[in-house]
């Protein structure tokens, strides 16, 4: 390749759909990853692409539901170029409702959505019997659909970045540490993060480990379930993904053990469609969680020329589209206005 433009040091997520959108505006780039594509927490396979609930707008909120809007388009424009699926479905989500006053709750947060998501999606409330066979128990008999949540298959999501990245001239260098030239965007997750602790004297984030299992069950195009705090999400390919824990301490970060039984255990509980489909994989690894718990964006303090791309944790995968966008946006152009304040690097100091 001649003089690289774009540096990226990554192959989650984050880094491919930055190398991605800078390739599509003509940058020439290179991703170098130790591993492979979505070696670390990107190969999750839950991919849930979910919102908050909308209410006490903010920054966060704002970035996450136009990376979620924008993300249909994103995605089929990835296939596209790669020729590989992505597994993305804009399938919607059920939440079931506890108690009357979360049913209350529920009723003016639909009001809110119709403000908030500017008419692009809904948030309403609907009966159990109104969602099929793969519907969630509810206490109340009512449940939450959102039309804005979608799906993806993780995995087959950072195989087509890296594919389509390479067809527009780009390179994905596998099991490398290098060259690094041009301009750097470093998107190496959890140990990145301890790297960028380490220079700045001061902790600024760190790894929380998930775990994650797939069953077996084909539940067509049902939109997926967060119920009790576990995420249930059906897939294109005869599959159902459940997840996952949230571990601050661990000493294995790719074991699974007796927290993901429980987590298959609830899930099973929340949705009985669920009660017999075997287990297909376990699965582990360490999300990158920013001190401020937004993700990390922005110039790496003290190093010109060398720029932050981190933090996604829970909600990194939803959150791609609009990070490619404005870290292009800062990289090739030094235009940052897409970036939120509480983003940035210094937030977390």
């Amino acid at each position: 390749m001649a003089t690289v433009d774009v540096t990226v040091m990554g192959a989650g997520v984050f880094g491919l759909s930055c190398a991605y959108v800078c390739a599509r505006r003509g940058a020439r780039v290179r991703v170098v990853e130790w591993s492979h594509p979505g070696a670390g927490a990107s190969g999750t396979p839950v991919g849930a692409l979910s919102p908050h609930v909308p209410e006490r707008w903010n920054d966060k909120k704002a970035f996450q539901f136009e990376s979620l809007v924008m993300g249909e388009a994103f995605w089929r424009g990835v296939e596209e170029v790669s020729d590989l699926s992505t597994g993305y479905a804009r399938v919607g989500r059920y939440q079931p409702i506890p108690d009357a006053a979360a049913l209350a709750r529920a009723h003016e947060r639909a009001e809110e959505a119709q403000t908030l998501w500017q008419g692009r999606a809904v948030w309403q409330v609907i009966r159990v019997d109104q969602a099929g066979r793969f519907a969630p128990r509810s206490e109340t008999g009512f449940l939450i659909h959102d039309t804005l949540s979608a799906r993806i298959a993780p995995r087959r999501a950072c195989a087509a970045l890296a594919a389509a990245t390479r067809a527009m001239g780009g390179e994905v260098a596998c099991e490398a540490e290098g060259p690094i030239e041009g301009q750097v965007i470093w998107a190496t997750g959890y140990p990145g993060l301890a790297a960028l602790s380490a220079d700045l004297g001061r902790q600024v984030g760190s790894g929380v480990k998930g775990q994650a299992a797939i069953l077996e069950y084909d539940a067509g195009g049902a939109p997926q379930i967060f119920a009790g705090n576990i995420l249930i999400v059906p897939h294109d390919d005869g599959t159902v993904a459940v997840g996952s824990t949230s571990e601050r301490e661990f000493d294995n970060p790719w074991s699974t053990d007796t927290q993901l039984d429980d987590v298959i255990a609830r899930a099973r509980a929340a949705c009985p469609a669920l009660a017999d489909a075997p287990v297909i994989e376990r699965w582990a690894g360490v999300r990158p969680r920013a001190k401020t718990i937004a993700p990390m964006l922005g110039p790496w303090p003290g190093q010109p020329g060398h720029f932050i791309a981190n933090g996604g944790f829970k909600i990194g995968i939803g959150l791609a589209p609009k990070v490619g966008q404005v870290m292009a946006d800062l990289v090739l152009e030094r235009d940052g206005r897409g970036i939120p304040e509480g983003f940035g690097v210094e937030a977390n100091l």
